[in-house]
């Protein structure tokens, strides 16, 4: 009998330590708004001068409350987003569009800063190269 009573409470005792390292290893839902964009650079590859400017960034609500863009700013002027001006509700997707200036012949690298009311700021990454011709 004092087996069977060792048994239970080693088990027991067991039982406990793997629940308590399971809940240690579950991470804290995050509540309010989140941005999850599908990529964080677009790559326009090798273009020839004037060929199409316009990109999109799509990206999507995954958090539990509406998600504002604030704000979203290029790193120089030839690089202009365009974003929603609207609230983007939960588990909807939209886009920042972003216009490059394709006259300008030359390595393109370059960032789009965008700031939302989820607290954090994200930086997207056009790259890519503007030929005279293909």
């Amino acid at each position: 009998m004092k087996h069977v009573m060792f048994v239970c409470l080693l088990l027991s005792a067991l039982s406990n330590a793997v629940t308590a390292q399971s809940l240690s290893n579950v991470k804290e839902v995050k509540s309010g708004a989140q941005i999850t964009f599908e990529s964080l650079t677009v790559d326009y590859g090798k273009i020839s001068k004037g060929d199409e400017p316009m990109r999109k960034f799509t990206f999507t609500n995954t958090g539990n409350e509406p998600l504002v863009i604030i704000s979203a700013k290029g790193s120089c002027g030839c690089t202009v987003p365009t974003f929603p001006q609207d609230a983007v509700l939960p588990g909807k997707s939209a886009s920042i569009d972003v216009r490059y200036d394709t006259s300008r012949l030359g390595v393109i690298n370059k960032s789009i800063v965008v700031t939302t009311n989820t607290g954090d700021v994200t930086t997207l990454r056009i790259t890519g190269e503007v030929i005279e011709g293909k």
